[in-house]
């Protein structure tokens, strides 16, 4: 079904026509290193099943030389840039949504930017899983607020190189990747309103296991991510799909004016759930990536999105719900247009 639903386009509607945005191009880069669960069972004493059962992966990707946060966003930016018609150099603004940036500062977006011979306002979002959503939001409200005409978003991790290998609760989740989207002005809305928010109370539930100060002042080993995976899971699993519905209300779509729904890649189990909790008919695409890149954090929803996309999974110009949520605890929810 490729209908814009009209609900969808009336929400929307108090904007004069040159302040909508909409995403008009999409771009993935996965690294060219597979890593399949063979590779991680022996240290974390597990099996290939026991992982597939758990979460749902078969495999991710893991990132080596020449393919650093920054590498990789270019990697991914390029072909979104390429689809939108837009040259780097004429970016107005470049978002970086990442956790794994290993500098405490510089950010990497002005990085990115200097790639593309830009000196455009760049800078970079922390918030785990759900900052590509983050991203695009304040994209959208960069555009049709009129500081913008089009705005880079990136959703980027490696991190494997935050990984215990030893870890049997973390140690086959998460993998590497980077997913962009340009979001540019245009004639007709493209996103709709987002329902985000925090609760910072259980931030402990997924966090870095000591925090620079310790590391220095402790002489401790390389920090990794930590998370206590009950807690994530009934967190995700309750209390994501009330945010998905809500920002459908917002949007005035249902689920069955929808082509695709796109949650951040953390765990099959939560992603089936969420689609049975939101009712969703047999003809909605559900990205389950996760079997083959992993948890790939801020990077998730737009590789799931480029891959469904560039396999014609999707319609283009079609209905995508597409959540975040992680580490904060995060999350951002809003329906956007398919590129």
């Amino acid at each position: 079904m490729t209908v814009t639903s009209k609900g969808f386009a009336a929400a929307l509607r108090s904007a004069t026509p040159w302040q909508h945005a909409r995403i008009s191009g999409i771009g993935g880069y996965r690294p060219r290193r597979v890593v399949p669960n063979s590779e991680i069972v022996e240290r974390i004493d597990s099996s290939d099943e026991w992982i597939r059962e758990r979460s749902g992966i078969i495999e991710r990707r893991w990132a080596g030389d020449g393919e650093s946060v920054i590498d990789m966003s270019v990697f991914a930016a390029e072909p979104a840039l390429e689809m939108a018609g837009v040259k780097g150099s004429d970016l107005d603004a470049i978002l970086v949504a990442t956790v794994s940036w290993p500098y405490q500062t510089p950010a990497a977006a002005p990085l990115v930017a200097e790639r593309f011979g830009s000196t455009a306002m760049a800078v970079d979002i922390s918030a785990a899983c759900a900052g590509y959503c983050h991203g695009i939001t304040m994209a959208n409200d960069m555009v049709r607020g009129g500081s913008a005409e089009n705005v880079l978003v990136v959703g980027v991790e490696r991190l494997s190189d935050f990984t215990s290998r030893d870890d049997r609760g973390t140690a086959f989740i998460f993998g590497d990747g980077a997913g962009a989207a340009v979001v540019s002005r245009s004639e007709t809305p493209g996103i709709g309103p987002t329902i985000w928010g925090s609760d910072g109370e259980k931030w402990e539930a997924i966090s870095q296991t000591e925090s620079w100060i310790d590391v220095h002042e402790q002489k401790l080993d390389w920090p990794h991510i930590g998370m206590q995976g009950q807690t994530v899971f009934r967190w995700a699993v309750w209390g994501m799909a009330p945010v998905a519905q809500r920002a459908l209300d917002a949007a005035g779509v249902t689920v069955d004016q929808l082509d695709a729904f796109i949650p951040h890649q953390a765990n099959v189990r939560i992603v089936d759930a969420m689609a049975k909790q939101l009712g969703l008919p047999d003809d909605v695409a559900v990205a389950r990536d996760i079997a083959y890149t992993g948890n790939t954090s801020a990077a998730s929803v737009p590789l799931a999105m480029e891959r469904m996309v560039r396999q014609g999974e999707i319609p283009r110009g079609g209905l995508a719900l597409q959540i975040g949520f992680g580490a904060g605890l995060s999350y951002a929810a809003q329906v956007v247009t398919i590129p």
